[in-house]
């Protein structure tokens, strides 16, 4: 099984994670230039370990497979062993993730993210046979994506605890909210958890979560990092102080959804990324003013915020 390079004991995927937007021109085609630019950024500057290419921030239902790939070659290259790539994958079809998969580890990536499938509402023998079969596709680790919020049907802590049993399911990103579930398994097993709900990320902590798939890191990874490190260093109140500084980003990004906030966040710090696809819109004037108004409460410099202004959806 292929290993992650910034993995460490308990964290096979590292730390700090990037769910990171996919850059578009003015055209609204795929900005390779522009993603480079950005992967280096939030691995080199940002405090970020790792990156999570083609998941739900990175736009991946109107991206084609095509894009998805090229993307993750651009990433993989931009980065090198720097961080940990990992490609997201999954789909509500079966087969059409196997395909992903063993074109993301043919593009480069480290390891895969793979999403409840959604929609179709499958029962949990369905999910384990699901999450097995795209396992058993590659060589690459597997971190497993419970979002019910957004794919109806959660992962069941049964259906997880099984699902550690396989050799390359390693970890969960999760969105569910449920820290009493979440405790549960890592009770009885060694899934390592990820806070995939930047809201909850110190209470994740506290329960054995061992680090972050971060919308807000776009932003504030070195603050995510801090905040990890000075809860496992036993300085509680360290955390909860960085955790506090984070309300106003927590609240920008509540207000207009993950895509519009990451994209709108890096214009207003100097990283131009385009506008998203339809159906997401762009942000409006005034919720450019409400995002500006928040990073500036939070203590980010904003190098570029007349740039961040309305475009006309495409």
């Amino acid at each position: 099984m292929t290993v992650c390079p910034t993995a460490t004991e308990g964290r096979p995927f590292g730390r700090v994670l990037t769910a990171m937007v996919t850059p578009f021109d003015t055209e609204g085609k795929l900005d390779l230039d522009h993603a480079q630019q950005l992967a280096a950024y939030l691995v080199d500057r940002a405090g970020n370990d790792g990156l999570v290419v083609n998941g739900t921030t990175g736009e991946s239902p109107t991206t084609s497979d095509e894009e998805k790939e090229r993307l993750l070659r651009a990433v993989s290259e931009a980065v090198g062993d720097r961080a940990t790539v990992v490609a997201g994958v999954g789909t509500n079809d079966t087969a059409h993730s196997v395909e992903l998969a063993r074109g993301a580890e043919k593009a480069g990536a480290h390891g895969l993210l793979v999403v409840t499938p959604y929609y179709s509402k499958p029962p949990q023998e369905g999910l384990y046979t699901h999450f097995t079969t795209v396992a058993d596709a590659t060589e690459l680790p597997v971190m497993l994506y419970d979002i019910p919020p957004r794919s109806v049907v959660p992962i069941q802590v049964d259906t997880l605890k099984r699902l550690a049993e396989h050799p390359r399911i390693r970890a969960v990103k999760d969105s569910k909210h449920d820290l009493q579930a979440g405790t549960e398994v890592m009770a009885d097993c060694d899934l390592a958890y990820y806070s995939g709900e930047d809201p909850l990320n110190l209470p994740w902590l506290s329960v054995g979560a061992v680090g972050f798939v971060s919308v807000i890191a776009h932003v504030v990874g070195d603050r995510l990092r801090r905040m990890l490190d000075a809860h496992e260093a036993g300085e509680v109140s360290t955390a909860r102080e960085i955790n506090r500084g984070l309300l106003p980003v927590y609240r920008a990004m509540s207000s207009v959804g993950g895509v519009v906030f990451a994209k709108t966040a890096m214009r207003l710090c100097g990283y131009e990324t385009g506008q998203p696809r339809l159906p997401l819109p762009s942000a409006t004037e005034e919720q450019v003013r409400v995002i500006t108004s928040d990073l500036w409460d939070a203590g980010l410099v904003l190098v570029n915020p007349d740039s961040a202004t309305e475009v006309t959806p495409r």
